[in-house]
């Protein structure tokens, strides 16, 4: 065919072989073209059904929870979150789910509507609505606001950092406001109709309509009327048939209005809607008018519809970045609905220290679908969003997700993850995938400190079952298939995820294949991750560093998967173990143990098994030595900072220790005056029904009871401060002491005393342990220090309770200083019956007559109350009346004055 094709190129004459070469070369281009084209549509055809394999989906109807407008709603319900198309997207997207995590305060999103089917009804030509107009307007109304909202928020450095990579979204953007202007002075969105001044023909003709019609139905008031006073109808009655304006009217009276139209009649046939001769001229005019009027009302929508047409892109772009700031604090609230991390992009050519020189660094990622029923029961969206994330009742909590660490190093091309079946190798990988997607959306991933991944510009997987009948494909052709394809659109930037490659066919030629796969794919892609039970493809490391391997942890002890990746091992697929587990006949499991024995030499399976039970455990070993140096230098960071807090906090300390004694002391004197109270009234309450000869045995025993509540409530005189077991000076490390065994020799302390009262100190080489009794501090040391404040807080607490004697007698002298309330002839004035100048002269004669420290019963009655009331205002001016009250409270005749 080549050979042809040569002989007839030269076979052609000169003036025509040019145009022949340029004709084919022309095709050459085009095919290239088409091929082209055809590896975009078959990338994009994998990429779309990669996604679906890695429950991209479902992660966007997570997302679509937190979406305030229906464009949102629609755009993540149809998994149609934007995935950046280059890294710097990506990075713009990221930074705006970070500038919105930033945002305080929500935004307010309601007025913005999908207009999108308005516009392109507008632009097809089609007149819009009232309602649809106003649709456009109020949109573009709250837009304005959105970004109002932004601004000042971006204003206040304290609630946002900075709003710039959402205030920028609107950059480019025209708000629109001479079309909002001019929808708005055309129409009452809030009754929907057209104002008059929407154009001055309208207004004229609704001007010469309203006179119209007030002159219509006057006429037809007057001739109703008269139709009623010649018995014509039951009542006056003007309504409208046909779109005309007439009267009702008997049908036995129809001769009151000759030459009269019928344009309608009851059900009944009783009555006749007519219409006067007089009125058809002011009706036909009616009825041009409303058809003038509904002309110029389509001319002025009409108008509209063609401004909305016109500003089409500008009303397009802006509900598109509408959008974009929806999706944007969508994705925040989904990250801290998750408790994510915003993850960074790591660079493939860096070249670092080892720990910065991961090429994908994840740390503790749980998968955000299976966190999905832990999360909903402690998390409650708004109403309108409630109904996405309503509890589904599960038990699953999130300490159930198993978290998974990702480590792949520069340079690493290709990862083999092998282990038991349902070990999680699938689940890792799939998490893996769906990280990388979510960084290209600028997702937060619920993960720990900074998780680090490149930007992928494909990511493909092969997992699952392939089998196709319609195709006759096996489970093995399904996946070689599907391979082929992504081999074919695979570039340098891409993320390849192959699950069980090379199975279901003959394994040696499974592996041979499998190998040779992997070899093709660490020239060129990003990275491959494939997951295998093939032993061999683990031995591709040994010669090549861009392989690495990583294990499906399997603890032997319960013959269960931990789920846990060990990077850098090799895993035994344990088929015989998790076969027994699920329930297999033992003799099932015997024969294959036998048959193992027989196809794997001896030593070697032996020999395989030590070591990987060795390694198991040198590695929980090390990590058991890891835990509890965390552990020590986090209770040493603990218990520096609490030395640190308290040295910083002595002279708070000091003032709430000061300030808990004097409310300990007040607490205290309400206690006596308490008691003290009680006293008074229980001697009052018995002076009453008491012999005025068992006066004085009375006062006695009241005196005596108060005596001794003072006494019971006064501190000791003397305050012994002697020192006991439990104010032994308790030493510091590093500390000079003196020990009594010693013969009071100075020795330095090296531990802390122990719970058991006992210290480490050191005398010349000699290291021993000895009680802290036999401690004493050095006269200049710390132990005086130490204890000198100890005793100076406890003389002045006994100090503060001496005082309580005194305060006490205060309050004694207070209560009782007036002596008892004991109504006499002597103490008595009776104004009853008085005047109120009378009265005047009565009570400060008695007054003056009282001695210092006594009482004076003053009885006024209570009458009109110009008495009482005189009286009062007398006793609360006078200088020597200190306080004044009723006798009792149900005597309001007699008030009772405290003289000083």
């Amino acid at each position: 065919m080549k050979l042809g094709h040569s002989l007839l190129i030269w076979n052609t004459p000169p003036p025509h072989r040019k145009l022949f070469r340029t004709t084919t070369a022309t095709s050459r281009v085009a095919l290239s073209a088409e091929s082209q084209i055809e590896r975009v549509k078959l990338a994009e055809s994998l990429q779309s059904e990669t996604l679906k394999i890695l429950e991209w989906p479902s992660v966007c109807n997570q997302v679509a929870a937190f979406t305030s407008t229906s464009m949102g709603l629609t755009a993540a319900k149809s998994a149609s979150l934007p995935l950046g198309g280059s890294p710097n997207e990506s990075r713009r997207l990221l930074e705006q789910t970070s500038a919105a995590v930033a945002v305080t305060q929500p935004l307010d999103f309601s007025g913005i509507e999908d207009v999108s089917a308005i516009i392109e009804a507008s632009v097809a030509g089609k007149m819009l609505s009232i309602g649809e107009l106003c649709s456009v307007r109020r949109t573009l109304r709250s837009v304005r606001s959105l970004i109002g909202q932004l601004e000042d928020i971006s204003s206040q450095s304290n609630s946002c950092e900075s709003c710039s990579p959402l205030l920028e979204i609107f950059q480019k953007c025209d708000l629109l406001m001479e079309l909002e202007q001019k929808i708005e002075f055309c129409l009452d969105c809030n009754f929907s109709v057209i104002l008059d001044r929407a154009s001055e023909e309208l207004e004229l003709i609704r001007s010469e309509r309203k006179t119209n019609m007030e002159n219509l139905e006057v006429m037809l008031k007057q001739i109703s009327a008269q139709i009623f006073q010649a018995g014509g109808i039951d009542r006056p009655l003007v309504t409208k048939r046909r779109s005309r304006m007439c009267v009702a009217i008997r049908t036995t009276h129809r001769s009151l209005l000759p030459n009269g139209i019928v344009l309608d009649s009851s059900s009944s046939g009783a009555t006749y809607f007519m219409e006067p001769r007089e009125a058809v001229e002011l009706n036909n005019l009616e009825v041009r008018l409303s058809d003038s009027e509904k002309m110029e009302e389509q001319a002025i929508l009409s108008l509209l519809s063609a401004e909305v047409a016109e500003s089409s892109r500008q009303i397009k772009y802006l509900s598109d970045r509408v959008l974009e700031v929806d999706l944007a604090f969508a994705r925040a609230a989904h990250a801290q609905w998750v408790n994510g991390v915003r993850p960074k992009f790591s660079s493939v050519n860096y070249e670092g220290p080892e720990h910065n020189s991961l090429s994908v660094g994840i740390e503790r990622m749980q998968h955000p679908l299976l966190l999905e029923p832990a999360l909903r029961k402690p998390f409650s969206l708004s109403a309108s969003r409630s109904s996405s994330c309503s509890d589904q009742g599960t038990d699953l909590t999130k300490s159930d997700v198993v978290p998974v660490d990702i480590r792949i190093k520069n340079g690493v091309k290709v990862v083999v993850i092998s282990g038991p079946n349902t070990g999680g190798k699938t689940a890792s990988m799939k998490t893996l995938g769906l990280a990388s997607i979510m960084l290209k959306a600028g997702m937060y991933l619920p993960a720990q400190n900074s998780p680090q991944l490149p930007w992928f510009d494909l990511v493909l997987a092969d997992i699952g079952d392939q089998q196709s009948l319609e195709q006759s494909l096996s489970t093995f052709s399904g996946h070689i298939s599907r391979i082929c394809k992504i081999l074919k659109v695979a570039s340098e930037r891409s993320l390849v995820l192959l699950d069980e490659i090379g199975s279901g066919t003959d394994p040696s030629e499974g592996v041979a294949l499998s190998a040779s796969i992997l070899q093709y794919l660490k020239d060129r892609v990003n990275l491959a991750v494939v997951t295998t039970h093939y032993a061999d493809l683990t031995r591709l490391k040994e010669t090549d560093e861009r392989f690495e391997n990583a294990a499906m942890e399997f603890s032997l002890e319960s013959l269960q998967p931990t789920y846990r990746i060990l990077w850098g091992s090799v895993g035994e697929s344990n088929a015989l173990g998790i076969a027994q587990t699920i329930g297999f006949d033992g003799k099932i499991i015997e024969r294959a143990q036998s048959w193992r024995m027989k196809l794997t030499p001896e030593k070697m399976q032996k020999l395989n098994s030590l070591l990987y039970q060795s390694l198991a455990e040198e590695r929980n070993k090390l990590e058991a030595q890891a835990e509890r140096a965390a552990s020590l230098h986090s209770d040493i960071l603990k218990l520096y900072h609490e030395i640190h807090d308290e040295a910083d906090d002595l002279d708070e300390r000091e003032a709430a220790l000061k300030a808990k004694e004097t409310q300990q002391i007040q607490q205290e004197l309400k206690v006596v005056k308490a008691e003290i109270d009680k006293t008074v009234k229980d001697f009052e309450k018995e002076l009453k029904n008491t012999d005025p000869d068992n006066f004085s045995i009375l006062l006695k025993k009241s005196e005596s009871t108060i005596a001794s509540i003072v006494q019971a409530h006064q501190p000791p005189e003397d305050v012994p401060v002697n020192r006991t077991a439990t104010s032994f000076h308790i030493p510091q490390v590093g500390e000079q002491v003196l020990i009594k065994g010693l013969g009071n020799k100075s020795a330095t302390v090296v531990e802390a005393p122990s719970d058991d009262n006992t210290v480490l100190v050191q005398y010349g080489k000699i290291r021993v342990r000895v009680n802290v009794s036999s401690i004493n501090a050095l006269a200049d040391g710390n132990g005086a220090a130490a204890s000198g404040p100890r005793l100076r807080r406890k003389g002045q607490r006994i100090k503060r309770l001496k005082n309580l004697r005194s305060l006490s007698e205060t309050i004694k002298d207070e209560e009782v200083s007036y002596g008892p309330a004991v109504q006499t002839s002597k103490n008595t004035v009776d104004l009853r019956g008085m005047r109120v100048e009378e009265a005047n002269v009565h009570v400060n004669m008695a007054i003056n007559a009282r001695g210092s420290n006594s009482v004076l019963f003053i009885i006024h009655g209570m009458g009109t109350g110009v008495l009482k009331e005189h009286v009062l205002e007398l006793l609360r001016n006078h200088p020597r009346i200190t306080k004044f009250e009723q006798e009792s409270p149900t005597n309001y005749g007699c008030t009772v004055a405290y003289i000083k």
